[in-house]
């Protein structure tokens, strides 16, 4: 089943699809306006379409099913390759292990380390000294906390306003064999756990509106989830709260910063 969603309302349907398809999930971009979300299953697994649009709230602009064949479970290991990033690898459970290891369940959804935004976060997290304590502020499956305590950064903190991620972080930590301090919170409501180092893989609103709520801003913050034409404005909102934007990363229409406190 091919989901097209608009992309504002993104967070809000994956956040009801992980309870719906716990099979996970194949992202695939759709212009600037429109995620496609690429569900599978075995007959009677997938959700019937009017609970699935009734779930979200309606945010469904697009649905198509496709019969495959009887070896969709391979189908569903081929969208999950691994991702390499400098001496980090990023990969499901099937997959032989690399250097720097982090190992993520697709089940989990919320985010394998295969989207540009990800991608984007891990250049720039690699890029960094370690140490101290990090931050991941909206953790999703857990990549980038995970891989922050490989890297060396003690503690690590992870938030998510999903109930599923907090879980799922947790178990890629256990998974993993790291520590991550993991628990939920609403950006939007109020500032996620403080650290001098902070990672947030975010989207254009949210970046907004955690920058409007920042009073004790880091020392350093990675700043993902943005389109390239969102960049300038992102920007401008945490050099008001005295983070300066001193790298850029771009990966498709995607854009990351490195945000560093002014001296």
């Amino acid at each position: 089943m091919t989901v097209r969603v608009a992309r504002a309302d993104y967070e809000r349907v994956i956040g009801e699809l992980h309870h719906l398809t716990p099979a996970g999930w194949e992202e695939r971009e759709a212009g600037a306006d429109a995620v496609e979300l690429v569900l599978y299953g075995a007959p009677g697994e997938l959700p019937a379409l009017p609970d699935l649009n009734a779930a979200v709230g309606g945010a469904l602009v697009g649905v198509s099913t496709t019969e495959i064949a009887d070896d969709w479970g391979e189908s569903w290991r081929d969208a999950h390759p691994v991702v390499d990033v400098g001496p980090l690898r990023v990969r499901a459970p099937w997959h032989a292990p690399g250097a720097l290891d982090v190992v993520i369940d697709p089940g989990q959804a919320f985010g394998t380390g295969q989207h540009d935004t990800t991608r984007l976060c891990l250049e720039l997290l690699l890029e960094l000294e370690p140490g101290g304590a990090l931050a991941d502020w909206g953790c999703g499956s857990g990549v980038l906390a995970v891989a922050a305590a490989r890297m060396g950064f003690v503690p690590v903190l992870a938030c998510d306003v999903e109930v599923a991620s907090v879980q799922a972080t947790a178990d890629a930590a256990a998974a993993n064999g790291v520590d991550v301090q993991v628990s939920r919170c609403d950006l939007r409501q109020a500032p996620g756990p403080w650290a001098p180092t902070v990672t947030a893989n975010l989207v254009r609103p949210l970046l907004l509106a955690v920058a409007a709520r920042m009073a004790r801003p880091p020392g350093r913050m990675i700043a993902s989830g943005l389109l390239r034409e969102e960049v300038e404005e992102v920007a401008a909102a945490f050099a008001a709260r005295c983070l300066r934007a001193t790298r850029r990363r771009e990966g498709g229409e995607w854009a990351a910063l490195l945000l560093e406190a002014a001296a």
